[in-house]
């Protein structure tokens, strides 16, 4: 069945033409989602629970259209949320086996945006533990695997969000991203995931990683992942860091192109980050198709500090203070490599802390000031194609620079947006992908980028059937 006439695989902008037209109703849709994740999810583990509750949404969101007053922008549309993220009625489990099973009372930020326009949530999808680690395992739910082969990984720490996208189960799906845990996923499952603007999206509670970590949508086309982030973003007491309200449709202006835009090719995010050549390659032709679309594209060098420098000592720090949380009797319960990690930070000092947070500001500072030449960054979003999902972590230090995120995490330090774009396929069949990142605030002019090279490179999706 084709995504013209299969529910599952149509875009969220789709299903609400169809539902205004009455050619399917939200139950029929969420109908047809249910039985491809019974289907399927068995091979893939995308889930961490689906809500009983998604059923009756869905039919007042039909009784809505039938008499032509649906409550908001994505009435009727499923949806799912990630397990680091509150949603009332159910634990929040962070992928860990020391969580609290009891439900939790109220809905995170992003969800009650969602909620508040109609969106019906169909589950919880899996994470990494406390969402450390860019691979998409954890010790509460298991391995999640890849839709395009399942000997691979998602990647993490969005790992279920990334492995429901790319498998139909839904349009629209909400992920976090404090080092690339968005992106990362989104590139090796070939599907859109955009890192907001820090703040643009409310978050709360605060997790592990609350000073870089931001909530944003992972879907299937760009213009989906603007639609969702009009619900998403809505400002939210809760949140201290929360930007005010900037009430707009995140998809007008996205046809506008790249026309005398000027994008800089990153080749170094403040260290040699490694990429294999199909990376390059992903990079060279997104870079071949944003000049046929008028813009002006060049290498250049913003003059970043060390990177991992600064990272490194955020995500070790957050990890050791979480595994200072655990009693000692059951840290054993913790995945390996996020004890080893905070057991190597746990001596840090706060003068070298201090010292790292001012060279984020370093580096905050040096894109600014490289965004009053550039409008665009364009880089890879990963080192090379998914991993075997099976395979053996080794040490995770290591591993954070040269395997999982040495082109997202730089981009969290100074709170940019930044967003993944598939970009064909690697000569095993696996997606590519490539990143563009825009000035703070400047979500819009992200959004353009990569619906530009979205109209230049169709994707297709894996075909499970």
């Amino acid at each position: 069945m084709s995504s013209a006439t299969d529910p599952t695989l149509m875009s969220a902008e789709e299903l609400l033409g169809h539902f205004a037209r009455r050619a399917l109703s939200p139950v029929e849709v969420l109908q047809a989602v249910t039985e491809r994740v019974a289907r399927l999810n068995p091979s893939l583990n995308a889930f961490a629970v689906l809500t009983p509750q998604a059923l009756a949404a869905a039919g007042a969101s039909e009784s809505r259209w039938r008499v032509g007053r649906p409550m908001g922008l994505l009435d009727g549309v499923p949806c799912t949320v990630k397990d680091l993220i509150d949603l009332a009625g159910h634990p929040t489990r962070r992928g860990s086996r020391l969580t609290d099973t009891a439900p939790v009372p109220d809905d995170g930020p992003s969800v009650v945006g969602l909620k508040a326009e109609g969106a019906i949530i169909t589950g919880k999808t899996t994470t990494t533990e406390y969402g450390w680690k860019s691979l998409g395992d954890c010790p509460l739910h298991g391995i999640t695997r890849n839709p395009w082969n399942t000997r691979y990984t998602t990647g993490g720490s969005s790992s279920g969000a990334g492995a429901a996208a790319a498998a139909g189960f839904g349009p629209l799906h909400v992920g976090t991203d404090a080092g690339g845990s968005i992106r990362i996923p989104a590139a090796w499952c070939g599907v859109v995931g955009l890192k907001p603007t820090f703040g643009r999206v409310p978050l709360w509670p605060a997790g592990a990683f609350s000073s870089v970590a931001v909530a944003g949508p992972m879907t299937r086309n760009v213009r989906d992942a603007a639609l969702m982030l009009s619900a998403m973003a809505r400002h939210d007491l809760r949140d201290p860091y929360c930007l005010p309200d900037e009430r707009r449709d995140w998809r007008d202006g996205i046809e506008d192109g790249v026309a005398e835009l000027r994008v800089a090719v990153l080749r170094q995010p403040g260290f040699e980050a490694p990429v294999d050549w199909e990376g390059i390659a992903a990079v060279e032709q997104a870079a071949s198709f944003l000049m046929e679309a008028g813009a002006e594209v060049e290498e250049a060098d913003p003059g970043l500090p060390d990177t991992r420098e600064i990272f490194g000592r955020i995500w070790g720090v957050a990890l050791a203070r979480l595994v200072n949380g655990v009693p000692e009797s059951r840290r054993h319960m913790l995945d390996p490599g996020l004890l080893e990690v905070a057991n190597a930070s746990g001596g840090m000092s706060a003068i070298e802390f201090l010292d790292g947070e001012a060279l984020r500001l370093a580096a905050a500072h040096a894109m600014a000031r490289f965004h009053q030449k550039y409008d665009l960054v364009l880089c890879p979003t990963v080192p090379a194609a998914a991993p075997l999902a099976d395979a053996p972590q080794g040490d995770p230090v290591q591993a954070l620079w040269t395997q999982w995120a040495p082109w997202t995490f730089a981009f969290n330090l100074t709170r940019q947006p930044a967003i993944s774009v598939p970009m064909g396929f690697t000569a095993a069949g696996l997606p590519r992908a490539v990143q563009l990142v825009a000035p703070m605030y400047r979500d819009d002019i992200v959004l353009r980028a990569a619906r530009t090279l979205e109209v230049a490179q169709p994707f297709a999706m894996p075909d499970l059937e």
